[in-house]
């Protein structure tokens, strides 16, 4: 039987957390959930996937530490709300650490797998459930490459960094080409033109004929 919450849609689960932030009723039941007009026939997923994280009992309702994290306003939600996920998933943080909040769905999906012995399917979406807690925890994860918020601004800042002190532009155009281009380059410049030319005498012509054609190639085409 699976210990981690799982749900086919888990963005249902964040905009569960969105609406609680705004009103946190005393007692959330799955009629609650159906007020709200989401996961349709899965109430019950969103309802376990809260009281893991502790946000309310098993009888639904609001616990301490649920009220006291959700009336945070933005700046500080995300480092409170983390802490419940990392208390909440205290296995998975012993096993990979920090890395858990970047890990992607395939390394999430064994780990889930793994722990709770569930299906592939069912891995999947403990996966995406666990995923959406990290991103209201602050960590935009990449589904495909589990990149974090984190790593991207340091791509970022490495970019512009690399960018701020641009490299003296070089005298020559040829200097920014690639090697082989450069060679091009240099061959054609050093390219020297060849014509061939074919002239046809006429059988039956005169040695003055042939003198005169030949006077003719040296006056209009050899260059003394």
């Amino acid at each position: 039987m699976a210990t981690h919450p799982y749900i086919s849609g888990p963005g249902n689960v964040e905009q569960m957390v969105v609406f609680l932030r705004k009103n946190f009723p005393s007692t959330v039941t799955s009629e609650t959930v159906k007020k709200f007009a989401i996961a349709s026939n899965n109430e019950s997923y969103i309802i376990n996937a809260l009281q893991f994280i502790g946000v309310i009992d098993e009888g639904g309702r609001r616990t301490p530490k649920g009220q006291e994290v959700f009336v945070l306003g933005n700046d500080d939600f995300p480092k409170a709300f983390g802490q419940l996920i990392r208390e909440s998933y205290k296995d998975l943080f012993d096993v990979r650490g920090e890395d858990a909040w970047i890990l992607n769905k395939s390394d999430l999906t064994s780990y889930f797998r793994t722990s709770d012995k569930t299906s592939e399917v069912i891995g999947g979406r403990q996966a995406g459930v666990f995923q959406v807690f990290a991103r209201l925890s602050g960590y935009e994860v990449d589904v495909a490459k589990g990149s974090s918020n984190a790593a991207q601004k340091a791509k970022v800042k490495k970019v512009k960094a690399s960018g701020s002190k641009p490299e003296k532009q070089a005298e020559s155009s040829i200097a920014e080409l690639p090697a082989s281009r450069v060679a091009e380059k240099q061959s054609r410049r050093d390219m020297a033109m060849t014509v061939r030319i074919e002239i046809n005498l006429p059988a039956n012509g005169s040695q003055e004929t042939y003198d005169n054609i030949f006077k003719s190639i040296r006056e209009n085409l050899i260059d003394d």
